[in-house]
């Protein structure tokens, strides 16, 4: 893509904007958004800032009938040294265009998309909220937007990036929530698009969900789509379980999201010298050490709750009480650190953030 520039148009009205005590996650969009069109032979360009507002899109486009569409998560922190800066965004770039190869969409610019993300942030910066635990939640996502209907790779694409103000996703917060095994259905397969962050795979998830969420569970624990064996991931959580005294995550497998905190949880827990391993585990694996007494800690990670232990993990007519159900002390320890240097309470020692330039709002 030739180097371009991001047009801005700023909106003549502002939105009100919640109070950080009234944020509920997804709900509240600022001022702005950025959007960038893609076509042959143009390639990726017109980049702008505009102001927030409904897309006029055909009823024809491609992405309405054949799903083709990516998107990414992100936040924007207020720190201790009065910045706002992004927690590792460059590993989000490089994640969204390992799903734009998965569904044919062309890849993205990845060092320019991180540019009009911080522009984006600086020009709506008053939204990034104050309180400890509220963040700035940052929606890059990519759709086909080409009119045809008929079964191939589109031709035309926007980029899109939107921005809310959030709270916490899990109104348990850090504390311990719980999680139901899903043996029926089924996410993904090894081969299909379970690595790749797009709109389907959360789809396919929504039956299982509004199951459990009947009966008082926060979210599912899918297993592998061929032997309905295999521990693979949390709806939007990768999971880590602690059996005697070793942390064990699922092997990323072709079915399984790249967590950004997962890398994160694993480059932590090896700089603090606890034993972590990448393998295939079972549930029957984690049930056996459960009724031995060796299951000694659970949690998610993931952008949206961070750290997300948890205390009751039910497998059919079997239940798991996880360490008596309260959060356990690694779960703690990896909150608070990656917490803290989102937020700048803690060094820093991984040069994981990166400051966006917030130069004095325009006024009106």
């Amino acid at each position: 893509m030739e180097e371009q520039t991001i047009r801005v148009h700023r909106c003549e009205t502002k939105k009100e904007k919640p109070q950080d005590d009234q944020l509920i996650f997804g709900k509240s969009f600022t001022d702005h958004m950025f959007v960038m069109d893609y076509s042959e032979p143009l390639g990726w360009h017109n980049a702008s800032i505009v102001p927030y507002q409904p897309l006029q899109i055909e009823p024809s486009a491609m992405v309405f009938h054949y799903g083709q569409s990516v998107f990414e998560g992100l936040k924007a922190f207020r720190t201790d040294r009065g910045s706002i800066e992004l927690f590792r965004p460059e590993k989000n770039m490089e994640r969204l265009n390992h799903s734009n190869d998965r569904l044919c969409i062309p890849p993205i610019d990845e060092a320019f998309a991180l540019q009009a993300i911080k522009k984006l942030v600086s020009v709506d910066q008053d939204w990034v909220p104050h309180t400890e635990g509220t963040s700035l939640y940052i929606r890059p996502f990519i759709i086909s937007t080409e009119t045809y209907i008929g079964v191939s790779a589109a031709a035309h694409y926007k980029f899109i990036v939107i921005l809310s103000p959030v709270g916490a996703y899990y109104k348990e917060g850090i504390n311990p929530v719980k999680i139901a095994v899903e043996d029926e259905y089924v996410r993904a397969v090894k081969g299909g698009t379970g690595e790749a962050k797009t709109g389907g795979n959360y789809a396919s998830s929504l039956k299982a969900q509004e199951i459990v969420a009947k009966s008082g569970y926060t979210q599912v624990l899918w297993l592998d789509g061929l032997e309905k064996k295999y521990i693979e991931e949390v709806g939007s959580m990768n999971v880590f379980f602690k059996i005697n005294g070793e942390i064990v995550t699922p092997k990323l497998n072709g079915s399984i999201l790249a967590g950004i905190t997962r890398y994160s949880v694993m480059d932590l827990l090896n700089h603090w010298g606890i034993p972590v391993v990448e393998k295939r585990i079972s549930i029957e694996e984690v049930y056996e050490a459960y009724q031995n007494g060796e299951l000694e800690e659970a949690f998610g990670s993931g952008t949206a709750a961070v750290i997300s232990p948890i205390g009751e993990l039910k497998w059919g007519d079997k239940q798991m009480i996880i360490n008596e159900g309260k959060t356990g002390d690694i779960s703690k320890k990896l909150y608070d650190t990656i917490t803290g240097i989102q937020y700048g309470h803690i060094e820093d020692p991984f040069n994981w953030m990166q400051n966006i330039e917030t130069p004095s709002p325009v006024k009106h």
